[in-house]
C-alpha cells in the first residue's frame, strides 16, 4: 500500500475550493498543522471568519479528499483567523480588523434590531465583536442588548459596557435618559470621533455600527473620520422604504465605501397555518440588491419576539434561537461576515473620501 506522505495530503487538498474565494485550501494558506502517523492524517482548515456559512462543506470535502488517498481516520479541526481589511484607522488605539456599518436610508425599518442580532450572531460565532451605537439622536442599543450601564472609565478611557460577548458603547450611556441632543455636524463629529479615540475597544475582528437614518452628519463625519470595511443596507420591501434606502446606499457608493449588501427586514409574518403573509409587500429588498449589483444578504421574517426581545434586552438569538427570525438573522450575519472575507482578501484598496 502506497505511503501517504505531505505531499499526496496538500495535493489532494489542494483539489478543495474555498467556495467564497474560489481558491483552494493550500494555495489560500488555510491548511495548518499538518501532522501524519502512519495512515491516520490531522491537520486544520484555518477559515477566514468564525462564522463561516460553508464550514460543513469545506469540511466534508476536505475530509473525503484526504481519505481518497486511503488515509484513516482523518482528523479535520477547523479554526479561523479574521482577515484584517488593510486600512488604517488611526482613531483607534487597539487594531479593528474590520468596520461594517449598518445604515438605512429612512427610520423604522429595523436597522438597530438588525445591527444587535448581527452583532451578537458573529459573537456566538466566537468572533471578537464590538457594536458602536452612532445613532447620536436614538441611542436605543443599551436597552436593546441588555446592557443599561457602562463601567466606570479607567486612566481617562471610555470601557464599553459588555453583554452576550458584544462589546458596546453608545450616547446613551453618556446623557441622562430622555435628555435630547440637539446637536449640529460639528457635535457630531466630535462625539464620533470620542467614540472611536477615547474607548478601550481592544482587538476586534469586527466592529459594528449602527448608524442613524438618512444621509446627513452623522454618516458623512463617520465615513471621514473611520475608514469602513464596508456597509449594510437595511430596508423593509415596501416601495417608500426601498425608494430611501437607494438614497443611502448611492450616498456611500459616492464615499467609495464597498456596499457588502442589503438585507430586508420585516419580509413577511408566517400565520399560525404556516402560510406567509406579506405585509409591506414582496421581494423588494432582492430587487433592489439586483438592480444595484450588490448581494442580497437576507429576507428577515416578522416575529412578535423580536420585538419583545428588544424591548427586554434579550436578543431573538438569546430569547428564541430555533425561531424563524433568529435563523435569518444569523444566516444574515454569516452572509456578511463571507462577503467581509472576500473583500478583505482580494486586495481592495482603501476607500478614498469624496466630501459632498
Amino acid at each position: 500500500m502506497t505511503p501517504i506522505t505531505r505531499e499526496a495530503v496538500l495535493a489532494a487538498l489542494s483539489k478543495v475550493q474555498e467556495p467564497e474565494l474560489h481558491q483552494d485550501l493550500v494555495s489560500l494558506g488555510m491548511v495548518r498543522d499538518l501532522t501524519i502517523e502512519g495512515r491516520a492524517v490531522s491537520f486544520t482548515v484555518m477559515l477566514t471568519t468564525p462564522a463561516c456559512p460553508l464550514r460543513g462543506r469545506i469540511e466534508k470535502e476536505a475530509r473525503e479528499a484526504v481519505e481518497a488517498l486511503g488515509a484513516h481516520p482523518v482528523t479535520v479541526k477547523l479554526d479561523s483567523d479574521v482577515p484584517n481589511d488593510g486600512r488604517m484607522r488611526g482613531l483607534v488605539s487597539a487594531p479593528v480588523k474590520n468596520a461594517i456599518a449598518i445604515a438605512s436610508g429612512k427610520g423604522g425599518v429595523g436597522k438597530s434590531t438588525v445591527s444587535v442580532n448581527l452583532a451578537v450572531a458573529l459573537a456566538q460565532s466566537g468572533a471578537r465583536v464590538g457594536l458602536m451605537d452612532a445613532d447620536i439622536y436614538g441611542p436605543n442599543i443599551p436597552t436593546m442588548i441588555g446592557a443599561p450601564r457602562m463601567p466606570n472609565p479607567r486612566e481617562n478611557r471610555l470601557i464599553p459596557a459588555e453583554n452576550y460577548g458584544v462589546k458596546v458603547m453608545s450616547m446613551g450611556y453618556l446623557v441622562r435618559p430622555g435628555q435630547p441632543l440637539i446637536w449640529r455636524g460639528p457635535m457630531l463629529n466630535s462625539a464620533i470621533r470620542q467614540f472611536l479615540s477615547d474607548v478601550e475597544w481592544g482587538e476586534l475582528d469586527y466592529l459594528i455600527i449602527d448608524l442613524p437614518p438618512g444621509t446627513g452628519d452623522a454618516p458623512l463625519s463617520l465615513a471621514q473620520a473611520l475608514p469602513l470595511s464596508g456597509v449594510v443596507i437595511v430596508t423593509l420591501p415596501q416601495q417608500v422604504s426601498l425608494e430611501d434606502a437607494s438614497r443611502g446606499l448611492e450616498m456611500f457608493r459616492t464615499l467609495d465605501v464597498p456596499i457588502l449588501g442589503v438585507i430586508e427586514n420585516m419580509s413577511y409574518l408566517t400565520l399560525p397555518d404556516g402560510s406567509r403573509m406579506d405585509v409591506f409587500g414582496q421581494g423588494g429588498g432582492e430587487q433592489m440588491a439586483r438592480q444595484y449589483g450588490v448581494p442580497f444578504l437576507g429576507a428577515i421574517p416578522m416575529n412578535p419576539n423580536v420585538r419583545i426581545g428588544g424591548d427586554t434586552g434579550r436578543p431573538i438569538l438569546i430569547s428564541d434561537p430555533e425561531s424563524d427570525a433568529a435563523k435569518a438573522l444569523r444566516a444574515a450575519a454569516e452572509a456578511v461576515a463571507a462577503r467581509m472575507s472576500v473583500l478583505a482578501l482580494t486586495g481592495n484598496d482603501a476607500p478614498t473620501i469624496n466630501v459632498i
